[in-house]
């Protein structure tokens, strides 16, 4: 008779650890898949790292079909767009992954420098030279090869400031006077979109900081005039706004590019005319990439495959809202409103954009839009949400 073959089990000897737990996790009172862990999908921090994962690859996967046209027209590469999104990809699912394991005390410790340098960035945005203006607006540094968008990377560093401001602060103006800067820095370049979001992330902060409802009021008031201010005072914001309120007023002029919007959307229908089907990715449709690229999805996917897209949105949120509610840290949970209202508000604002819910307006999608800058930031503050999050765990 031939005798059994034994396979001797690597992990035997680490199943009982001196307090008898049947786990090979536990030697010498240490967890030696700590480093390893993360990679597998755990709890709810193990839902959002997932989850953002899987929205990285899906913008990387539109990124390549929506931009294939102008990339051919301009640099006679149909994946160009494709081939720098996936390296930024990689560089912000790097940082989450390194972020995740940080403790939430370093980014209290230096929230204020953080805040401080996204600001000189900001201020050098400004500068002639160091700047590269597009269609009028300066919102990117020239690195050299890479350009940055110092404005996304204020967001990351306005929550982080906020949260260490309502720990140490209820005074209202403590909170007001370093928005204001932010806002009216962002405008000269000038971004109504960014200044939007970066308007709702700082006033939810200050709502869940403690401040008083009523002292708020005017704070609220005074945002939305200001808004309308900028709005009526520049002639493209003026004639978006038109558009808005009358689309067929100017098709081919000021209502051209909703209008070109509406017909992908609806060349959609259900079902969706089939990935690499769009027609209004063929330069008819402008931005197609970046703050339009919801458009030509549905157009591609349909009515039932953007709903999906969607539903994966709504879950991460539900995932980070859960964060936010079994955070009992007080930084901890002010950092976790900021990055939760940067993520939703820019989300509601790029899709209320795309099916004229509301005037249109510049603002990348979340994960799905081209651009580097935004992507980094995004999934280094859904780093440190997931931080957060592992600590409530």
């Amino acid at each position: 008779m031939r005798p059994k073959l034994k396979i001797r089990n690597p992990f035997r000897s680490l199943n009982k650890s001196k307090k008898g737990r049947n786990s090979y996790k536990h030697v010498k009172g240490k967890n030696i898949l700590t480093p390893l862990w993360f990679l597998i999908p755990h709890g709810i921090s193990g839902r959002i790292f997932l989850l953002s994962i899987i929205l990285t690859f899906l913008g990387l996967l539109f990124i390549a079909d929506v931009s294939a046209p102008e990339a051919i027209s301009v640099f006679q590469d149909e994946f160009y767009y494709a081939k720098q999104q996936f390296v930024w990809g990689i560089v912000g699912i790097a940082a989450m992954f390194v972020v995740s394991n940080i403790k939430v005390s370093f980014w209290e410790k230096w929230s204020t420098p953080i805040f401080v340098l996204s600001l000189i960035l900001l201020l050098l945005v400004l500068i002639p030279g160091l700047s590269v203006k597009v269609l009028g607006a300066r919102r990117w540094l020239n690195l050299g090869p890479v350009r940055l968008q110092p404005s996304e990377f204020l967001k990351l560093g306005l929550v982080l400031y906020f949260a260490k401001l309502a720990k140490n602060s209820k005074r209202l103006m403590s909170y007001v006077i370093p928005l204001a800067i932010v806002a009216l820095l962002i405008m000269f370049q000038p971004d109504l979109g960014t200044t939007l979001v970066v308007s709702i992330i700082g006033l939810s902060q200050i709502l869940i900081s403690g401040v008083g409802m009523m002292s708020m009021v005017p704070l609220v008031i005074g945002s939305v005039l200001l808004a309308l201010f900028f709005i009526f005072s520049s002639d493209y914001r003026r004639q978006r706004l038109m558009s808005f309120i009358d689309p067929l007023s100017d098709v081919q002029g000021g209502s051209y590019h909703i209008q070109q919007i509406i017909f992908a959307l609806a060349s959609g229908g259900l079902f969706g005319l089939g990935l690499g089907q769009s027609k209004q990715k063929y330069l008819f449709l402008p931005e197609a990439s970046t703050d339009s690229i919801f458009a030509i999805i549905g157009e591609e996917i349909g009515f039932f495959g953007s709903c999906a897209i969607l539903i994966l949105y709504l879950i991460l949120l539900i995932n980070m809202f859960a964060v936010i509610k079994k955070t009992t840290n007080s930084y901890s949970r002010v950092l976790a409103v900021g990055i939760t209202s940067w993520l939703g508000s820019q989300t509601l604002i790029n899709l209320g954009s795309i099916v004229s819910a509301i005037p249109f307006t510049g603002v990348p999608l979340p994960f799905l839009s081209y651009g580097g800058s935004s992507l980094v930031a995004l999934l280094t503050a859904t780093g440190i949400i997931i931080s957060i999050a592992k600590e409530n765990e």
